[in-house]
Order: C-alpha cells, then structure tokens, then sequence
C-alpha cells in the first residue's frame, strides 16, 4: 500500500476541518446564542485543529502497514 502523498494530506486535512468546523460554530450558537462568539470559537478551532489533524495523519505514515495488527495480535482476513 502506497503512502499518501503531503498535498492529499493536507488536502483532507482542510475538508475535514471545514466539516467539523461548522459543526463547532453550530454547537457553540446554540449554546452562547450568538453568533459573533460561535464563530470565534469555531476560527480558533478550526487552526489550532488542522495542525493538529495534519501531524496525527503524518505520524500514522510513520507506522509500517501491519504493525498495529502485530502488536494487538490481530490476524489479518485473507478473503
């Protein structure tokens, strides 16, 4: 298996953030009942979690396919 690529990370990187993002933003209206302070949460949010998201799927590419089988002891499906 192929490792993916630093744009294709990057890439899922903003699309996942601009989801949850404003599933943040909807969350924190319903809860302060403004919107100026829902969107200060979710700008907040949605930089310090992009980072935060890029270097998670960065060291996963660390890990050699298998290896977290190998250590659960999980026996790969040969179907």
């Amino acid at each position: 298996m192929a490792q993916e690529s630093h744009i294709r990370s990057i890439l899922k990187t903003f699309t996942w953030r601009i989801l949850a993002t404003t599933t943040t933003v909807t969350i924190a209206y319903f809860v302060f009942g403004d919107i100026a302070n829902a969107l200060k949460v979710g700008g907040i949010e949605f930089f310090a979690k992009m980072f935060i998201y890029y270097f998670h799927e960065r060291a996963w590419q660390l890990a050699p396919t298998g290896s977290i089988r190998k250590i659960f002891g999980i026996k790969k499906n040969k179907t």
